[in-house]
């Protein structure tokens, strides 16, 4: 098994992958667990120093929040790169000089459910046949076109990578409401496995109802 870049997300390029299966992978990394605001948040320390921080709503078992960070080439830590949901605006430090992206630009993030694998393009108001959302198998990515060539996005999805499962254009759907595209894809079955798999474990772990979860490398 090798090492597999992933387009935009290459961040979080695991050396480890190349020997180990990525539910091995999670099996043998440290992890911390807190429980906080109705919320699981557990931390991941890998054997090669790369980490994920998650966060699950405790009613309803989905994931809220997926950041991931990898070790910089001077052996440091590397910016927080988040994968899953939206980063607390308050827990970013801003400068009154930061230039910040218009709030009317669309805006591209994944929120996924039990279910399916799931991202959000808000503020994009054109009429739903304006869209074409394809499967790209031999570029192992999913592209957002529209005819009116106002917006394009080609966006991977790194569970299958992590996994080495293959992209089908079945599972790929979307839908247009309220200013925003919502496009899904249902988890193959391999994923819900390893997903509940996932869940089991991160149950037993003994968590802590105070502090935060310690990101820092050990």
């Amino acid at each position: 098994m090798g090492t597999f870049s992933v387009p935009e997300v290459d961040y979080y390029v695991f050396s480890i992958m190349a020997v180990q299966s990525w539910s091995e992978v999670l099996r043998s990394a440290k992890k911390t667990a807190l429980i906080s605001d109705g919320k699981r948040k557990v931390h991941y320390l890998f054997t090669d120093g790369s980490e994920m921080a998650e966060e699950y709503d405790m009613r309803t078992d989905e994931l809220i929040l997926r950041q991931l960070r990898s070790k910089t080439k001077l052996g440091g830590a590397g910016q927080w790169q988040v994968e899953v949901g939206e980063r607390n605006p308050s827990a970013v430090p801003s400068t009154d000089t930061e230039i910040k992206e218009s709030s009317s630009n669309p805006l591209f993030i994944r929120k996924d459910t039990k279910a399916s694998f799931q991202w959000r393009v808000r503020n994009i108001p054109y009429p739903v046949d304006t869209y074409s959302v394809s499967v790209e198998p031999a570029e192992r990515c999913c592209i957002i076109r529209t005819t009116n060539k106002k917006y394009y996005k080609k966006f991977s999805i790194p569970d299958l990578d992590r996994c080495q499962l293959p992209l089908e254009s079945a599972a790929l759907s979307f839908s247009h409401a309220n200013n925003t595209l919502i496009i899904s894809y249902k988890k193959p079955k391999e994923i819900l496995t390893l997903e509940q798999e996932l869940m089991r474990e991160l149950k037993k772990l003994k968590g802590t109802n105070e502090g935060d979860v310690d990101c820092k490398t050990q």
